[in-house]
């Protein structure tokens, strides 16, 4: 019997082949596998999918529609098990566009123990992708498709995706070309551009992009670098990170700046949980700075800058996003080119989790509007 892995590469091949013709015949079953694999709002049916149809590719003799072994039995398996040991490694290696994490730990799927049949009450958004992704695992169990078809056909859907993604991103940043003699965008100008990327659904990712991006086009000017990026859901206890970017001294490895980046209002309790890290910190770092896209109250911000002298000379600071990247193009005004090709260097390469597709496409989009203009 092939591997895992041997299967996802052979199935792989056969979506590679086939290009633009669908596996599978039946239109119904096509439709369902066609939307679950192109639901942007929920990535986590495709990895479902996928992680069932391998295990009844690799042992046959389970049901695909039991993939806990809580459930106990020769048919039912760790569909997690598939899902981050095989499934993971394949999706990553042919940056296919699914979650970059196991689907069995969602709010919907984490806590099951029990078959997953047509009348299962999957609790998530779209309602839609679990119904068509609850009826494709019981399409396979009663052989109306097999689950070689399906695993080909989302695989085809999903390099199908990926591709087109791909030429849509080649030719949108094709087009931000232009002569050396053209008119580079005003600060102000980017200013604009930033908000209007701000405005967009799903931007939460983007003031911390701004900060390192900031980092990255002055760190010669200012001798200091932004840390690599942890992860958009990584919590920082578990990176041990202290909070969005971190900046060291460029020739150092000792932390100097903190910034936590904010949705919403900053408060007392956000300054406290800072003092605690703060405290925590050894050697002492000098700056921790706030930067949020809500209002900043007075009181907050006079308690923030009140703990001056209880850190020992940490300096607590809560600064406004647009507010932090005027200044900085202003202070910087050669370099605010460099800071513009330096945040669109790190929307593209955030992955999906993070910045997803219509959000970079957004930037790119608004971007060559913006340098048309002007």
């Amino acid at each position: 019997m092939p591997s895992p892995r041997e299967l996802l590469d052979a199935s792989l091949a056969k979506a590679v082949k086939l290009g633009k013709t669908p596996a599978i015949s039946d239109k119904a079953i096509l439709g369902r596998i066609d939307y679950v694999c192109n639901c942007l709002g929920n990535r986590a049916g495709v990895r479902l999918l996928m992680s069932c149809m391998l295990a009844k590719l690799h042992r046959p003799e389970v049901d695909p529609r039991k993939p806990y072994t809580e459930i106990g039995g020769r048919d039912s398996f760790s569909g997690r098990t598939y899902d981050e040991q095989h499934l993971s490694g394949f999706i990553s290696a042919n940056r296919l566009p699914c979650n970059s994490t196991t689907a069995f730990l969602t709010p919907a799927l984490r806590n099951q123990d029990s078959t997953l049949t047509t009348s299962s009450v999957l609790v998530g958004r779209p309602p839609q992708v679990y119904k068509d992704t609850l009826q494709l695992l019981d399409d396979v169990a009663r052989g109306k498709v097999t689950a070689e078809q399906v695993l080909t056909e989302a695989i085809r859907a999903l390099v199908v995706v990926r591709d087109d993604k791909q030429a849509r991103m080649k030719g949108l940043v094709a087009a931000l070309k232009h002569g050396d003699d053209a008119l580079p965008l005003p600060t102000e100008g980017i200013v604009t551009l930033l908000q209007q990327h701000l405005a967009c659904k799903h931007s939460s990712r983007l003031p911390v992009l701004i900060v390192a991006a900031a980092y990255q086009a002055a760190a010669t000017q200012l001798g200091e670098k932004a840390c690599a990026l942890k992860g958009h859901l990584s919590a920082d206890e578990q990176s041990g990170a202290m909070g969005d970017v971190e900046v060291c001294l460029v020739n150092e490895d000792r932390v100097v700046t903190v910034y936590e980046m904010k949705a919403k209002r900053v408060t007392q309790a956000d300054i406290d949980r800072a003092l605690q890290k703060i405290v925590d910190c050894d050697p002492r770092i000098d700056n921790y700075i706030f930067i949020t896209t809500d209002g900043i109250d007075d009181e907050v911000r006079e308690y923030a800058a009140g703990m001056y002298e209880e850190t020992n000379g940490t300096e607590i600071a809560i600064l406004d996003c647009v507010g932090f990247v005027r200044h900085f193009l202003h202070l910087f005004h050669r370099l605010r080119i460099r800071f513009l090709d330096a945040y669109q260097a790190l929307v593209l390469v955030e992955p999906e989790s993070a910045v997803n597709q219509p959000l970079k496409e957004a930037f790119l989009t608004l971007r060559q509007a913006a340098e048309s203009d002007e």
